[in-house]
């Protein structure tokens, strides 16, 4: 799901002096654009890019009997308030014998940004959109991701389609990719999706407005409900973290707030996490190689062993999602209030995903965290470069064309793909380090309550249990392991450079 969106513009920044006087939001905005050059990441779009993108004006009409309308269905999007980059459409369609069509519309943001285009060079320089506290730098200019190539509202659209026919205990039992065009009917958000699903708020007017479609986000919502449980059961771990921004009262930080997935957040993933597993299982079907999303096998899994023997659960010596997944469920019901920072611990203890191609016939290496063997990012073209690619081997398997990639390009494609989201990650992670700075400048000698989320050797990394920020401590005598739970003084906040240092107490 995306992080909350654009802020404001940031252009042509100026190098600060101590001098100049600066608001909040302006150095860290400034901070985010050094933080993106150190990073060797594109803060702006070139004059190339604004001149390709100045001959694009009108979005391609797609035609053809390989091509189906199918604009009448309802469809709807839901997302942030603010979100205006829309990659996804959902609708359901009951069908005999209990069996219920789900479909999801996937932005054709290939039909504009073709391979080997300025556009594409850039995207494929940065792969990602990066989310800092202060300012978005997207992947793509606005005037494609949040218009041409974006499923906006009451808007006709090219889309690739991946269709699922589930039965009432949410088992997938036929599945296809199709080109089609479509039309948003209601841009839906979140927050009002989820307290109506949930019972604690009215459907909303955009909802209401549209005849049959109370009815059919309730179908969509139940086959979200069946496809999690039986994720779950077959060991996709449920883990929860807290994801924290900055509030900002004009352009001055006041607060950290937490940010929590729902019922309608849920909606959307569990069909996210569906559709990625049908995208690869259609590849493989039509002897295409897949630009597959992993998690191999946790290398520290004695550690994880070892945290949950402290909170009196036995798991077995080898790696095993399934026990971790109920050791997780168990702690969750005892003491939800600390759940997200034992999540934490597992998740940076299992370690990162990572992008790879898989061709014909080779072994799959899986998603741990996901308990799935087939696993791609194929739902979010407009703002992660491998769903483009993937976007783009979807096309020619479906229309009988050659591959656009030669093999060693996509072994080269999975690597920077790799490399470049680690980068923006700690873009992110560097402003968002400034920001708490910010907040905490003025309490340098308070003491807080921390639990360890990183130990190696640059560092112990510790997080605050209330303002949620996260800094370094500074070694003792005493070594402190991921998960750990201690006593902290802050002893240092510099926002410059984004360090917020603690000892041990």
């Amino acid at each position: 799901m995306k992080p909350y969106k654009r802020m404001s513009p940031v252009r042509n920044h100026p190098t600060r002096t101590h001098k100049e006087p600066a608001n909040n939001r302006t150095l860290l905005q400034e901070i985010a654009y050094q933080a993106m050059i150190d990073k060797n990441m594109l803060p702006e779009f070139s004059s190339r890019v604004k001149q390709e993108l100045a001959g694009i004006n009108k979005v391609p009409a797609l035609s053809g009997r390989a091509v189906k309308d199918l604009r009448h269905l309802l469809w709807c999007s839901i997302d942030n308030d603010d979100s205006l980059d829309l990659d996804q459409l959902s609708v359901a369609e009951k069908m005999g014998g209990g069996m219920i069509k789900i479909r999801i519309a996937i932005a054709d943001v290939d039909s504009l940004v073709k391979k080997g285009s300025a556009l594409d060079d850039h995207a494929r320089h940065n792969t990602t959109s990066v989310y800092t506290a202060a300012e978005i730098f997207p992947m793509l200019p606005n005037k494609l991701s949040n218009d041409l190539t974006s499923l906006n509202f009451e808007e006709d659209r090219p889309a690739i389609v991946i269709e699922m026919d589930i039965d009432e205990r949410g088992k997938v039992r036929e599945s296809g990719v199709i080109q089609a065009m479509v039309k948003n009917h209601a841009k839906l958000t979140y927050d009002s999706i989820s307290l109506w699903l949930t019972g604690k708020g009215p459907a909303p007017d955009s909802l209401k407005k549209i005849k049959g479609l109370e009815d059919n986000l309730r179908v969509q919502d139940k086959i979200a409900q069946l496809l999690r449980k039986n994720r779950y059961e077959r060991g996709a771990l449920d883990l929860e973290t807290i994801q924290s921004r900055p509030v900002f009262l004009k352009d001055t930080i006041k607060s950290m707030q937490v940010e929590k997935s729902d019922r309608a957040n849920e909606l959307i993933e569990d069909f996210m996490i569906a559709a990625n597993e049908v995208t690869v299982q259609f590849l493989k079907a039509k002897g295409f190689p897949s630009f597959r999303r992993v998690v191999r096998v946790p290398k520290r899994w004695e550690r994880i062993v070892e945290i949950a023997a402290e909170y009196g659960f036995k798991l077995p010596p080898y790696p095993n999602s399934e026990a971790l997944e109920r050791f997780l469920d168990k702690e969750r019901a005892a003491d939800p209030l600390r759940f997200p920072d034992l999540s934490l611990t597992i998740i940076k203890l299992i370690g990162k995903g990572e992008y790879v191609v898989e061709f014909r016939n080779a072994k799959p290496i899986g998603h741990f965290a996901l308990a799935v063997t087939d696993y791609t990012h194929s739902t979010a073209p407009n703002r992660r470069y491998p769903d483009l690619i993937t976007q783009r081997i979807l096309k020619v398997a479906l229309n009988g064309a050659p591959l656009p990639y030669k093999p060693k390009e996509l072994e080269e494609l999975a690597r920077i793909c790799t490399e470049k989201e680690d980068d923006a990650v700690k873009v992110e992670r560097r402003v968002a380090k400034s920001a708490a700075a910010l907040l905490l400048s003025s309490r340098i000698g308070e003491t807080f309550d921390a639990i360890c989320t990183g130990a190696s050797d640059k560092g112990i990394f510790v997080r605050l249990v209330d303002p949620p920020v996260e800094g370094k401590l500074l070694r003792g005598s005493k070594y402190i392991d991921v998960g750990e739970e201690l006593r902290v003084k802050l002893i240092n906040a510099n926002v410059e450079r984004g360090f917020v240092d603690f000892r041990a107490i």
